[in-house]
């Protein structure tokens, strides 16, 4: 761990990039305020935090037993893995916690529009030059896009210009 001394010159930036090898589980850096916890960029969950999210998503919130419980799977996921993955989301900011007795009771800090907008940015990022022009032309291009599809995305378009004139 670092001296005291060395922690108080510590930006802000740095304390949450840090790696804290006194605290390998990663609980929350005792120096850093929840506030800027929740400020950081939010990252795209992987498929078992998108799991878990869609489940809070439905839920609402719950304890760990209660997002164990909803998630309709059988066998159930293991509660201890469920257990790391809330903790490893509530780091990147996709959760939060609040006690209730001795239970944690997890809440979604993201919704599913939010995982939406970053996977599409992803995409446009990863596979179009960050081009959405291009992404656009693509999906236009594809035989399956319905009429009613092409007429939605007409009104979008206009809609769009409308607000921008």
């Amino acid at each position: 761990m670092l001296s005291q001394r060395r922690q108080s010159i510590l930006t802000a930036r740095q304390l949450e990039n840090r790696v804290d090898l006194a605290n390998p589980g990663g609980a929350k850096f005792p120096l850093m305020k929840k506030s800027a916890q929740r400020r950081q960029r939010i990252v795209l969950p992987s498929p078992g935090e998108l799991r878990l999210l869609q489940i809070l998503w439905r839920i609402g919130r719950g304890t760990i037993e209660d997002i164990v419980k909803s998630s309709g799977e059988s066998p159930p996921p293991n509660y201890k893995t469920v257990q790391t993955l809330l903790r490893i989301m509530e780091r990147k900011g996709q959760v939060d916690h609040s006690q209730d007795g001795r239970a944690f009771v997890f809440r979604p800090l993201i919704g599913p529009r939010d995982v939406r907008r970053l996977s599409i940015r992803e995409v446009v990022t990863k596979y179009f030059t960050g081009s959405r022009t291009e992404l656009v032309v693509e999906l236009l291009r594809d035989e399956r896009i319905s009429r009613d599809e092409l007429r939605e995305l007409e009104d979008l378009i206009r809609s769009r210009r409308k607000e921008c004139q």
